[in-house]
C-alpha cells in the first residue's frame, strides 16, 4: 500500500496534509531520482565555474589597476577559459542527464494512464468526452517536461549564480550591494501583481482548451454530417465558438499580464541604473576604491541574466498544480476492484441475481432487480424496445461496470471476485460499434489471440464470412483499416470484428446488436456462421431482428429494465404480450423489405 501511494502521488502522510504538486512530481520520477540528482550536481558545478569566473574577472581587474604586467595576467585568463569550458560541459551534462530522467518518467506515467483506463468502469470513461483524455494524457503529462526536466536543474543553478554574487557584492561593499539589487526588488513587486491571478487565469485557460479540444474531437467524428449538410467549419457553431473563445481568452491573459511582464524585464536588467550613481558618490568621496567599484559594475552585470531566467520558472510552478491535479483525476479515479490472483470457477453458468444497475451519478435505476440464469452451451437472446437494458446487461457480464444492488456470478463465483484478465480471457465481447486500430486487417483480428498464426487468423476470418472480402482489397490482410476501421465499410468492420471473437475462442461469447450494420445476405452468412462455431459454448445475442433468434435455446424479453417474460418463442408468443408485439412489427417489416 506505502509502495502504490508513493508511485500515484496518494497517501497523506503522517500529519494527514495532502502532498504539494512538486511531491506528487517527485513521487512518479521515483525510478529516476538518481538521474535527477546527478543533474543537479552537474547544474551545481556549473554554477561553481560560473562564480570562479567572476572572481578570476574581479582579479584580473585588480591586477590591471596595479600596474601588474600582462604577463603576470595570462594564468587568470587561462583559468577563466577552463572555467567557462567547464560551465558549458556541466550546463549540457545536466541538461542531457535531466530530460533523460524526465522523458523516461513521463513514459512511465502515460503508461500507468493507459493502464488505469482499462481498470475504470465503462460508464466514467464513456460519460468522458474523448478530448478530454488526450489533453490529460498528451498535453497535460507533456506539460510537466519544464517542470521535471528544467526546474530542478537549471533553475537551482540560475538562482544560485545571482545569490552568490550577491553575497560577493555585500562582502565588498555593503552599500553597493543594496544599489545591485534595488532594480531587482522593483521588478519582484511589480510581477508579483501579474503572479497573483496566474494560477487562477491558468485554470481558465485549461478550462477553455478542454471546451476547444472536445468540440474538435466532435466536429472530426461527424465531419460526415456537418458536409452532408454544406456547413463549413466557421459556421459549425459549437466548433468555431470554442476555437474564438481560446483566442479571446489568451488575448485578454496576456494584455493584463503584459504591463507587468514588460515592467519587471525592464527594470531588472537595468542594474547600472542605481549601481553607477551610487558608485560614482561612493568613489568621489573616497569611500570606495576604483578597483572594487570596477568589480561590483561588472558583478552586477552578471547577476540579472540568471535571475530573469530563473524568473521565467514561476510561470511552471503556477501551472504545475493545475496539470498534477489532472493526471491525478485519473489516476486516482474509481476503478472495478478485482483480485490479481486467479479464482477456480465451477464451470459456466451464468447468474444474475437481483440486479439492480443506475449508471454514474443518475437517480434513475436502469435495471430493476433483475433474476436470470444462463445455462452453459445455450443460446440466450435478449431482446425488447429501446432503452430495456439489453445492452446494460450484456456489459454488465462482461465486466464493464459493477452492478449497485443484487450480484452476477459465473461458474458460482460473484464477477468482483474474479481477476479481470480471467474474466476477459473467457468472454469474447461484440458490440455494433466495436472499434478496428489503425492496423492491417490480419494485425486487428489477431488482437482476438496475439500468438495466433496466419493461418488460424485466415481461418477465423474465413468463419465469419469475410474473408473474400479482405482478399479482394488493395493488399488483402496487409491491408491498413485507418483509424477507427474508416478504409472499410460498416459491415465489412462488423465481420472482422466478429472475426476477431472468434479467434479469441472464449467459452462465453456476447453479441451485442453485432449484426446490425449488415445487410440481410450477410447477416445470415454470419447467422449460420456462428452457429457453427458457437458449439457447445455460451451465447448471448442482442438481436434487432427477431428472425435471427427464434430457435435461441432461452429468449428473454425485457421493458423497462424488467423481465417482461422469458421462454422459447413458441411459449412467448403464447404467454407474453409484448414479444407477441415486436415479433408482429418484425414480420412486417419483413414484408417491406
Amino acid at each position: 500500500m506505502e509502495e502504490r501511494e508513493k508511485q500515484t502521488g496518494k497517501g497523506t502522510g503522517a500529519e494527514g496534509k495532502k502532498p504539494s504538486p512538486l511531491a506528487v512530481c517527485w513521487g512518479w520520477a521515483g525510478d529516476y531520482h538518481r538521474g535527477f540528482y546527478g543533474a543537479v550536481f552537474l547544474a551545481a558545478a556549473g554554477v561553481a565555474c560560473s562564480m570562479a569566473a567572476y572572481v578570476l574577472i574581479a582579479a584580473m581587474i585588480r591586477q590591471l589597476l596595479s600596474g601588474r604586467e600582462v604577463s603576470h595576467i595570462l594564468p587568470l585568463c587561462g583559468a577563466l577559459l577552463a572555467v567557462c569550458a567547464g560551465k558549458a560541459v556541466c550546463s549540457t551534462a545536466s541538461t542531457a542527464m535531466s530530460h533523460r530522467a524526465t522523458y523516461y518518467t513521463l513514459r512511465d506515467l502515460r503508461k500507468r494512464l493507459l493502464a488505469k483506463l482499462s481498470r475504470m468502469p465503462m460508464g466514467v470513461i464513456s460519460d468522458t468526452p474523448s478530448g478530454q483524455y488526450k489533453t490529460t494524457i498528451v498535453d497535460r503529462v507533456e506539460g510537466m517536461e519544464p517542470t521535471l526536466a528544467h526546474l530542478l536543474p537549471e533553475m537551482t543553478s540560475n538562482l544560485l549564480v545571482p545569490i552568490v554574487i550577491a553575497v560577493y557584492i555585500f562582502s565588498i561593499d555593503w552599500r553597493m550591494g543594496l544599489a545591485s539589487l534595488a532594480t531587482t526588488v522593483i521588478g519582484i513587486i511589480t510581477a508579483s501583481q501579474s503572479g497573483k491571478t496566474y494560477a487562477v487565469r491558468w485554470e481558465g485557460a485549461v478550462a477553455v482548451g478542454k471546451r476547444m479540444a472536445n468540440a474538435i474531437v466532435e466536429y472530426v467524428g461527424g465531419i460526415q454530417v456537418v458536409k452532408a449538410f454544406s456547413q463549413s467549419a466557421g459556421s459549425y457553431r459549437k466548433y468555431s465558438g470554442a476555437v474564438e473563445e481560446n483566442a479571446a481568452y489568451y488575448v485578454d491573459w496576456m494584455r493584463d499580464n503584459q504591463k507587468y511582464l514588460s515592467v519587471m524585464q525592464t527594470v531588472i536588467p537595468a542594474v547600472l541604473l542605481t549601481v553607477l550613481p551610487a558608485g560614482m558618490v561612493f568613489w568621489r568621496n573616497g569611500s570606495l576604491s576604483t578597483a572594487d567599484f570596477l568589480t561590483v559594475v561588472v558583478l552586477s552585470l552578471g547577476f540579472t541574466g540568471p535571475f530573469l531566467a530563473a524568473m521565467s520558472f514561476v510561470d511552471e510552478l503556477a501551472v504545475v498544480g493545475t496539470n498534477v491535479g489532472e493526471i491525478c483525476g485519473i489516476l486516482d479515479a474509481p476503478e472495478l476492484n478485482r483480485p490479481e490472483k486467479a479464482v477456480s470457477l465451477d464451470g459456466e453458468e451464468i447468474r444474475l441475481e437481483q440486479v439492480s444497475f443506475t449508471y454514474g451519478n443518475a437517480r434513475e435505476q436502469v435495471l430493476h432487480q433483475i433474476d436470470l440464469v444462463i445455462k452453459p452451451g445455450t443460446v440466450t437472446a435478449l431482446v425488447g424496445p429501446s432503452g430495456s437494458g439489453k445492452s446494460t446487461i450484456a456489459r454488465l457480464i462482461a465486466g464493464f461496470w459493477d452492478v449497485t444492488g443484487g450480484r452476477i456470478t459465473m461458474g458460482g463465483r460473484d464477477l468482483r471476485e474474479i481477476p479481470l484478465d480471467q474474466l476477459n480471457s473467457r468472454i469474447a465481447y461484440v458490440s455494433q460499434d466495436n472499434y478496428l486500430f489503425d492496423r492491417t486487417v490480419r494485425d486487428n483480428i489477431r488482437m482476438g489471440r496475439l500468438d495466433a498464426t496466419d493461418q488460424e487468423v485466415e481461418e477465423a476470418a474465413k468463419a465469419a464470412g469475410c474473408d473474400s472480402f479482405i482478399r479482394g482489397l488493395e493488399h488483402g490482410y496487409d491491408t491498413v483499416c485507418g483509424g477507427g476501421g474508416g478504409h472499410l465499410s460498416g459491415g465489412e468492420k462488423q465481420r472482422i470484428s466478429i472475426a476477431r471473437a472468434m479467434l479469441k475462442d472464449a467459452p462465453v461469447i456476447i453479441l451485442d446488436e453485432a449484426t446490425a450494420s449488415m445487410d440481410p445476405e450477410n447477416e445470415a452468412l454470419i447467422q449460420r456462421a456462428i452457429s457453427a462455431l458457437t458449439k457447445g459454448k455460451t451465447l448471448i445475442v442482442i438481436a434487432h431482428r427477431l428472425a435471427t433468434i427464434q430457435d435461441a435455446d432461452h429468449i428473454v424479453v425485457l421493458e423497462h429494465g424488467q423481465i417482461a417474460g422469458e421462454g422459447r418463442q413458441e411459449e412467448l408468443l403464447k404467454s407474453c404480450p409484448l414479444y407477441g408485439r415486436l415479433w408482429t412489427a418484425a414480420l412486417g417489416s419483413r414484408d417491406e423489405e
